[in-house]
Parts: C-alpha cells; structure tokens; sequence
C-alpha cells in the first residue's frame, strides 16, 4: 500500500446534533457535534466528515454555526457535506472553516457543478459523495441515489464515479445504502469496483461493525475508513482500531499529540 490509511468519523447531523440511524432511517441522537469532534481529534482521528444528512431533502443550506464551531474545536482535516448546491453554498461552508466539501444529489442532478467547485477553490477541497445500493439490472451491479438515500436515479454507480473521476476530484465516497448503520462490514464490492475504475481515493463507508471490516476495506483498496456508529457508541477505539490494523501489516498515521 503505497500511503498510509486515515481513520474518518463521520458526524451525521440532524437539528444542530449528531445522529445515527440504519440503511439511512431509524436515526437515534448520538451527541453534541462540538464535543464529538473534540473527542475523535484526542482518540487519534485523522480527519473528521460532518454530514447534515437532511439539508438537501430540506432544500436547505448546511448550518454554519455548527460548522463553525467544530472548525474550532478540531484539530484534524474536516469534510463538510449536505445541502451543497453550489459554488455559493461551497464558499460559505469552506469560509466558516471546513477544510473540504463534500457534494452529492446536487452533483448528480448538475454535474458541471463538479468542475465549477474544483476551479473555484482548487481539486483538493472537493470530494463527491455518491450513495449507492445494489441492483442488479446496472451493469455494476450498483445504481447511484440521491436525495440522502431516498431517491433512485436509474444511473450506474461506477459509471457516475468514472464522470467524477474526469472532472479530477481526488477523493470520492461512496456509501453503501445496504450496508449504512448496520454493522455487517463495509460493501466491498463497491469498493473494489470504484478502486479499479478510477483514479480518485475511495472512502469506505457504510456498515464498519468489527475491527476485521476496516482491514477488509482496506484490503478491497480504499484509503479513507470512515465510521459512524462503532465510534458515536464507543463500539470501537481508534487507537486500538490503528493498532489492530498495523498488526494486519496495514500502514497507519500516528499522530503526535
């Protein structure tokens, strides 16, 4: 493995609070989103993604109080995602003090906003998230959502991440509607798929229950781990997730605290 693996929690938001739910429903309250990132940053995280999971269904701007006040506390890289729509939206969330965006329904219902966003504040503060669940009639086997998982747009996964990959976006994230909240591992074949189908990072994301999962994802060619639940709950200890991992011959980032 040519780079070492980072450790992602993701902060899923809903009303100003961290939330978790399963296959994308069933959200359950998981914590203040400020002490959380504070939190993740002492375990050893590498980088942190905050979600406001129902901004784009809401036909809402992402909150950027919150984003601004887990700009302060954190001491990692973060990724923010939900509701953005546009180069405005982007400059917005990246002003309050994220170091990345993250765009989803709004990329795939206008893709040109892809290239827009990396011309506008440059390759590495755009990530494109791209939620997937499987069906067999794609030819991947894997077919794109959007609207936080509730919509079906009829379009292959690994086709839309080749699109993405073109417009040189160097990180995408998939996740897995099948595997979302629910503990059973990571989808790997999506994972492989993308991996082999662009040039882009692949984030796994998307049912991480057990320490094997993470190695597996990392095993299937992603680079970013990213979690929610086994971490919210405290199922799972980074530093004790990075040591299992080094054991496997997984190379990790160690950071200096």
């Amino acid at each position: 493995m040519d780079k070492p693996i980072r450790i992602m929690p993701c902060l899923d938001m809903q009303d100003g609070r961290v939330v978790k739910g399963v296959h994308f429903v069933d959200i359950r309250d998981a914590g203040d989103p400020v002490e959380c990132a504070k939190a993740y940053c002492r375990a050893g995280a590498d980088e942190l993604a905050l979600l406001d999971i129902t901004a784009t269904v809401e036909k809402r701007a992402t909150m950027l109080d919150v984003v601004k006040r887990v700009a302060d506390a954190s001491s990692v890289p973060f990724t923010v995602g939900g509701g953005v729509s546009d180069v405005k939206s982007a400059e917005l969330i990246l002003g309050a003090g994220a170091d990345k965006v993250s765009t989803s329904s709004a990329a795939f219902r206008k893709p040109e906003l892809i290239p827009e966003m990396v011309k506008a504040f440059g390759p590495e503060k755009v990530t494109v998230a791209i939620d997937v669940d499987r069906n067999p009639a794609m030819a991947s086997g894997y077919e794109v959502y959007i609207d936080g998982g509730r919509t079906a747009t009829g379009s292959d996964a690994i086709e839309w991440a080749k699109r993405v990959d073109g417009y040189g976006v160097p990180v995408i994230l998939p996740t897995s509607k099948a595997g979302d909240g629910a503990l059973t591992g990571y989808d790997l074949p999506v994972i492989r798929a993308m991996k082999q189908a662009v040039s882009a990072e692949i984030v796994a994301s998307g049912g991480a229950g057990e320490l094997s999962h993470f190695h597996e994802a990392a095993e299937a060619g992603a680079t970013i781990l990213l979690a929610a639940s086994v971490f919210h709950f405290g199922n799972i200890d980074i530093g004790d997730l990075k040591t299992y991992l080094e054991k496997q011959g997984i190379a990790v980032i160690r950071n200096k605290t």
